[in-house]
């Protein structure tokens, strides 16, 4: 079995020694009688400003398609690293292998085994923000905040494909954000964002904070002092300066952070001093990197960006990593933060991802070094169809549930995938029988075949589109009062709205077997379905509304997922 099956049966298997378990623990995961079973999934995106491909010599962004926000970066002995923020999506903080900082591979997730952290009770936007991922002296280094469950930690690894240790707690550590640095005699930092001293004096006011932890227990051995207060024009009263990172680069120490809040605001500025410690200059010409001046009705834009970490590759170039959105119309889009690339120019002794009037381009036509050959993985950027038969002896590794779960509720049986259908309801709020991948494009179709035999109207399984509990489209086989089997698709748009929303339509079908389908038309989605047998699909509904799934209207910071899921009646 390859490192990936087994770490992803790991991830996923043992699950039954999670902490804190959901109220009806007991009624939820009690051996059921009933399972859905999922022949095969698929997934294709198409969108137009992915149609011209890359140059030879360049790439097409977001080199992550989808919801992998707050993106950090770091070189290894064998590529660069990457990690993104997961919130309350569990495995979670997906670490992702490159040679090229273009084409990304998933090798694992750190949170990935249960224990490690408890999300129960949690909102879909909360658990974990904003990682950052370093590698020192042979090992690897992710700082992180678990927000509402537990505060900063830091886990280490000698193999980022994992396992990654337990969490260490960081008890001093305030606020979220945090970022390792490593100086040259040896000693270990720690920033983070949090209120400045004596609190914040407007909405949003925070400062960056710096203290020297012990290299081996990570907990304070120095006072913490304020680097950034408020952010690089204090007069001008800015908003959430977070996401820092120290880099040292000849005679400078340069601090850059995320300045503005993550909505179309958003920018990347920086600073510099001849001392760790500061006191730190800014750049007269920040931000160094923002799309906030430019027009709102330009063709495909690409629009919130900040949140950067720069990374030096082979031949000695900058780039950064960031995140963005495309909004399919205004600031509404579905596919939540992105992640992107462009090269960083260094002006006058300062590092420059755009200025002025540039934009950040879908098409670049020059790329980093290449630390060795490329092979073949699942793509993550541009347009493309993927499918899963299941035939595997473990889900890859982007496969997520919500929450952390609490039983092994699902098996790979007979190539497919089997779900118990458990007394958990999309929407609850708890840990339903769910998976899912994350929607990477405005225009996406996610079809699947279901075989279930349910017994009451409460028993249903099938195929979702979800942002968050209260937001999402259910499609799913059940069976009518009279008994007989049906197709039924559900909407919860808020949480005024009941748990298991409100039927849009139903459709009788012929059997206990039928394949699933849901179309995403930037703000429209479409739903169908095909009987066994038959060759025909027929549409239960179409052109509904799909801002229901943005992060505009349905709030937080995730992005809409299509899953497989399986709910029962309480018995």
């Amino acid at each position: 079995m390859s490192k990936q099956l087994i770490l992803s049966a790991i991830s996923l298997l043992a699950l039954s020694a999670c902490s804190t378990a959901p109220a009806n623990e007991e009624t939820a995961d009690a051996p059921t009688t009933l399972k859905a079973s999922f022949d095969w999934f698929e997934y294709t995106g198409s969108d137009p400003a992915f149609a011209n491909p890359p140059s030879p010599d360049g790439y097409l962004n977001p080199v992550l398609a989808g919801f992998y926000p707050d993106p950090s970066v770091t070189r290894g002995p064998d590529g660069y690293y990457l990690v993104h923020s997961t919130f309350s999506y569990f495995p979670g903080i997906p670490v992702f292998h490159s040679k090229d900082l273009a084409h990304w591979e998933q090798i694992g997730n750190v949170i990935d085994r249960p224990g490690m952290l408890d999300f129960d009770g949690l909102g879909l936007s909360r658990g974990v923000f904003a990682p950052t991922i370093e590698y020192h002296e042979g090992v690897f280094y992710v700082a992180n905040t678990c927000v509402d469950c537990g505060g900063n930690f830091i886990v280490t690894a000698t193999d980022p494909a994992g396992p990654w240790s337990d969490p260490v707690w960081l008890p001093e550590v305030g606020g979220i954000d945090p970022s390792l640095f490593f100086e040259e005699d040896g000693s270990v930092w720690i920033m983070n964002n949090d209120e400045p001293p004596g609190g914040s004096t407007y909405p949003g006011h925070r400062a960056i904070w710096f203290r020297q932890i012990d290299p081996d227990t990570f907990q304070s051995i120095s006072e913490p002092i304020v680097l950034i207060d408020g952010g690089v024009r204090p007069e001008d009263k800015p908003i959430w300066i977070e996401g820092p990172h120290i880099y040292h680069v000849g005679d400078w120490y340069y601090l850059s952070a995320a300045e503005g809040g993550t909505a179309v605001d958003h920018s990347q500025v920086v600073l510099r001093s001849k001392e760790l410690t500061g006191p730190y200059e800014p750049y007269e010409n920040n931000p160094i990197l923002t799309q906030r001046h430019l027009p709102a009705d330009r063709p495909d834009p690409i629009t919130s960006v900040g949140h950067a970490d720069l990374v030096q590759d082979g031949d000695g170039r900058w780039w950064a990593t960031f995140l963005g959105v495309r909004p399919y119309e205004g600031n509404l889009y579905n596919t939540g933060r992105e992640t992107f690339l462009m090269p960083v120019d260094w002006k006058d002794g300062w590092p420059v991802i755009l200025e002025g009037e540039e934009e950040v381009h879908y098409n670049v036509d020059t790329r980093p070094a290449r630390l060795g050959t490329i092979g073949e993985h699942v793509p993550m950027s541009g347009n493309f169809t993927v499918r899963e038969d299941f035939d595997g002896e473990a889900l890859p590794f982007h496969w997520m549930t919500l929450r952390v779960p609490q039983s092994d509720w699902w098996t790979l049986e007979d190539s497919a995938l089997v779900l118990d259908a458990r007394p958990v309801d999309l929407g609850s709020g708890m840990q339903p029988s769910y998976l899912g991948r994350r929607q990477q494009h405005q225009n996406a179709v996610a079809t699947t075949k279901v075989t279930f035999s349910p017994e009451t109207p409460g028993d249903e399984a099938g195929l979702a589109v979800l942002q968050s509990d209260e937001y999402f489209y259910a499609l799913g086989l059940t069976v009518s009062d009279a008994g007989e089997p049906e197709i039924v698709l559900r909407q919860r748009a808020g949480a005024d709205q009941s748990l298991e929303g409100t039927v849009v339509a139903t459709a009788p079908s012929s059997g206990a077997a039928a394949e699933l389908r849901i179309t995403a038309r930037k703000n429209a989605y479409d739903f169908a379905f095909r009987n066994s047998g038959s060759d025909q699909w027929t549409n239960i509904a179409a052109g509904l509304d799909g801002t229901i799934l943005s992060t505009q209207v349905a709030g937080g910071f995730v992005g809409a997922t299509f899953g497989l899921y399986a709910e029962v009646e309480p018995r």
